[in-house]
């Protein structure tokens, strides 16, 4: 149990307190404050793969722990989202079907012995991903915790915000299918050994 496992570790319990802050709106700034705390998580993720490279720390636990301690945090928020209707229902099955599919991939290759770490396409879908969910907490910290947008603007600020946001999360999406793809392809070996 070396520091970077402690800090994915320290990711995964991070997630019900992210759940709480965002469920709860009788807790003052709540959207904020689960933006904090996702932000968080989110450098952990960034500091536990830096410090197992850079000090020889990498272990098979984290190979396979780290990867699903990010799709948890992930589709928790992008659940919650879904939930509150910030966001449509369709990407966050393509994301979540994804989610399943590399997970079932990873199983598959655990029993052979392998561990299948994550890849360049993988860290990207990821980082973009939370970069998206980051950017819809902070608005909805603007406009549900601190009511910033006057009344005269407000409407053409949330089209503006929806446009944008529905964007990105649709680019994590489309990132999401082609990570996919791409494990899908390489590891295809594990599903069928006669390929």
């Amino acid at each position: 149990m070396n520091l970077p496992n402690k800090l994915t570790l320290m990711r995964v319990l991070l997630i019900p307190v992210f759940l709480v802050f965002f469920l709860i709106p009788g807790i003052p700034c709540h959207y904020l404050l689960a933006m904090i705390v996702f932000i968080a998580a989110s450098i952990t993720d960034a500091l536990d793969g830096h410090l197992a490279r850079k000090h020889n720390l990498v272990t098979n636990f984290g190979k396979f722990l780290d990867p699903l301690a990010d799709k948890v945090l992930v589709m928790t928020a992008l659940a919650c989202f879904v939930d509150n209707q910030v966001i449509g229902v369709i990407p966050f099955l393509i994301i979540m079907m994804r989610e399943f599919m590399v997970s079932g991939l990873r199983l598959v290759a655990a029993n052979s012995g392998t561990v299948i770490a994550a890849g360049f396409w993988g860290k990207l879908k990821t980082a973009f991903t939370m970069v998206t969910i980051i950017a819809i907490l902070v608005y909805l910290s603007f406009s549900g915790d601190f009511n910033s947008f006057s009344l005269a603007c407000a409407d053409t600020i949330d089209r503006v915000c929806d446009w944008i946001l529905t964007g990105l999360v649709w680019i994590s999406a489309g990132l999401t299918v082609i990570s996919g793809w791409i494990y899908l392809r390489g590891y295809w070996k594990f599903i069928d050994p006669e390929a």
